[in-house]
């Protein structure tokens, strides 16, 4: 399909009999074309209002709107993205990158993307290669974290629009960072959903926690497929972004003979071609399969994501250094638990998951062709993990501060992707909730539905109410605190330990069959990286590791501790959680 033209109207409506659009309260009629398209036959200009009437309805939103002005009810604004001044990128690969997630409208006091910029720089002297920003598509209300979207193709108002997202983008690629997007294609949001209306865009015969799964493999599924495969590349080629992260694509329940992942896997390695510069396709996947991230043809389930989240690593991490070991967390929590996932990625790779009741995963192959520690997206916390949490507190909020630093710097210095959730960085006081504005109808539900979760999870404790404008803005950063004591000291450890990432070629490497782990006890783990090792202890009291036992030959030379710490030829020792990261110095380095 060519480029599209954003000052073209039509839509997609396969059922219909007559379409009109009503454009600046002047109703017009659109001229059927081929497989149940219809078009005005006149171009429009930018600013433009409009809706579409099927068959004389109510008017409704156009599918593909990249600006609702007056929020998912509303009409339609013209707006198109390929006539802004853009400046020069050539791209990033993303893979291996320091990346930083962040929610718009919580990132600043304000919420805008403009505010956002404000805050690159912050970002940039910290280390972060590339932002990944939460879902912007329009939603309910006025705050939501971005997973009930409805207008997959528009820009929250409420953060700036696309005008506002595209100068945040620009701005970020002039500090030499990438953008990604969380976008949502396994479903769309209970409020301002209007897509049934225009066609057969969900297949009854699938069944999501949803509703209705998205059509990719029922009748007219072509169309509907098309329909995310533009959005994609108008977030990719249009709006200039560097990548997707795909939500929950466990969820795109597809059984044609090529899986819709695949199929926006070769797209995408068109448009990148096309620009002449990276682009990279996320998949958050539940299924613990390193075939999401094969290349496609490589297998017969293979996807072609070049990379995807990896969350057994972040509930080793979590359980190891908290102590949690309920509901998802019951299989995790050891240190042979931890030293596995740092070195085979999946705890559950084709054994038994308690929590599932059944066999769960496929094993990793260290020194596979087809993919490497980069290909993992890894983390201490983010989004989820904080916000799907009874109260949204941050894992700094129940442990020292020994025990985030010992967990950041395993991460931040394995052989993956790390991600960096905002605010962790400083140990933010601000919780991350769920929070959202849905209409009068839908908010009690979602209040007492939260509720009603936490009260069978074993994580009852009070529940902020979703709805509350209170919640919202409890999750806001307060950026000034990074200047008091103990959160300034947390900064500096995680820009010291990005530092040394960028700096001993070896922290930075993607290559597994190079990492190994050492379990000194069930409080200590000794991570080896070339020359260089973590060391991490989540110990209470004081925890002596001798890496004369450990690491064979040189003389270890401490790079950075949380400290207290103390050296004494090749023992370090901890007083309470903390981690040290060492070079082995060998005798013709001095």
């Amino acid at each position: 399909m060519p480029p599209r033209d954003y000052q073209q109207i039509c839509v997609w409506a396969p059922d219909a009999s007559t379409v009109d659009t009503l454009l600046d309260g002047d109703r017009l009629p659109l001229t059927a074309g081929d497989d149940g398209w219809w078009t005005l036959p006149r171009r429009v200009r930018e600013g433009q209002r409009y809706t579409f009437s099927i068959d004389g309805g109510d008017p409704l939103p156009d599918p593909r709107s990249l600006l609702q002005p007056d929020g998912v009810h509303g009409s339609s604004e013209v707006f198109d993205p390929t006539t802004a001044d853009r400046e020069p990128w050539d791209g990033v690969d993303l893979r291996g990158k320091v990346l930083y997630e962040l929610h718009v409208g919580a990132f600043t006091p304000e919420g805008t993307f403009d505010a956002a910029i404000s805050r690159l720089d912050d970002l940039a002297r910290l280390g972060v290669e590339a932002v990944e920003v939460m879902p912007v598509a329009q939603t309910p209300g006025h705050r939501n974290w971005g997973y009930d979207g409805v207008d997959l193709y528009a820009t929250s108002t409420d953060y700036g629009g696309p005008a506002g997202f595209i100068r945040f983008i620009d701005a970020a690629h002039h500090r030499g960072m990438g953008v990604l997007l969380d976008v949502v294609y396994n479903h769309l949001g209970p409020e301002g959903n209007y897509l049934a209306q225009f066609g057969p865009y969900f297949n009854p015969a699938h069944e999501t926690p949803w509703g209705p799964a998205v059509n990719l493999d029922g009748e007219h599924a072509g169309p509907v497929r098309q329909f995310l495969i533009d959005n994609a590349r108008q977030w990719l080629v249009d709006m200039g972004l560097d990548g997707l992260r795909l939500d929950a694509v466990h969820a795109l329940i597809d059984d044609s003979d090529r899986h819709f992942l695949a199929e926006l896997s070769q797209a995408t390695a068109g448009w990148a071609r096309e620009l002449g510069r990276p682009l990279t396709l996320v998949a958050e996947s539940d299924r613990n399969q390193p075939s999401t991230v094969c290349p496609v043809g490589s297998g017969a389930d293979a996807k072609g994501m070049a990379m995807q989240w990896a969350d057994d690593v972040h509930h080793c991490l979590h359980a190891f250094l908290t102590g949690e070991k309920q509901g998802y967390y019951v299989d995790f929590g050891t240190a042979d638990t931890v030293a596995r996932a740092l070195t085979r990625v999946f705890i559950h790779d084709g054994g038994w998951s308690t929590f599932r009741e059944q066999r769960w995963g496929a094993p990793v192959e260290t020194s596979g062709r087809h993919y490497d520690g980069h290909s993992f997206v890894v983390f201490l916390q983010d989004h989820d993990q904080v916000g799907n949490r009874a109260a949204g507190d941050r894992i700094g909020h129940g442990v020292d501060d020994g025990a985030q630093a010992a967990g950041a710097a395993l991460y931040l210095l394995s052989a993956f992707t790390p991600m960096i959730f905002m605010g962790e960085e400083w140990n933010a006081s601000a919780p991350f909730p769920y929070f959202c504005d849905m209409g009068p109808e839908l908010a009690p539900l979602v209040t007492q539905g939260r509720r009603d979760e936490f009260a069978r999870t074993g994580w009852a404790d009070d529940v902020p109410d979703p709805e509350d404008p209170a919640t919202f803005e409890s999750a806001k950063l307060d950026w000034d605190e990074r200047d008091e004591r103990d959160h300034a000291r947390m900064l500096d450890w995680y820009a010291t330990l990005i530092g040394l990432r960028h700096e001993v070629p070896e922290l930075a490497s993607g290559d597994l069959s190079q990492v190994d782990v050492t379990v000194v006890d069930e409080d200590t783990v000794v991570v080896h990286r070339g020359r260089s090792a973590v060391v991490a202890s989540r110990a209470e009291g004081e925890a002596q590791v001798d890496l004369a036992e450990i690491l064979e030959g040189g003389t270890p030379e401490v790079l950075a501790g949380w400290s207290p710490i103390s050296v004494s030829g090749s023992a370090i020792r901890f007083r309470g959680p903390g981690a040290a990261v060492v070079r082995l110095s060998a005798a013709d380095d001095h």
